[in-house]
């Protein structure tokens, strides 16, 4: 069978149509804690009503798990990805090495 451009391009645009699921099909954290043994760094987390990220912090003593942090809570850096999103850290720990 050929594969034409004809083939492919209404396979991209349902592509684009539907895309991925947030965090990969893993559940969204609700909560000062994601979830452990599940949440990855910089998946996306909700906390207090607001969107966050998943990073590793002491800031809401959740032990070994991630903490989720609200977005306006966190310094970006967007020249470096960490699983294909911009790496963020809690603003008052960016730059230390975790």
């Amino acid at each position: 069978m050929k594969t034409t451009i004809y083939t492919i391009l209404p396979l991209a645009a349902f592509a684009t149509a539907f895309p991925s699921a947030q965090n990969a099909g893993r559940p969204v954290a609700t909560g000062s804690c994601c979830v452990a043994n599940t949440s990855l760094k910089q998946d996306v987390c909700n906390i207090n009503g607001q969107s966050g990220r998943c990073v590793p912090s002491a800031a809401n003593n959740c032990g070994g798990q991630l903490t989720c942090i609200e977005d306006n809570r966190l310094q970006c850096d967007a020249n470096t990805l960490e699983r294909g999103r911009p790496l963020c850290r809690l603003a008052s720990e960016f730059g230390v090495i975790n």
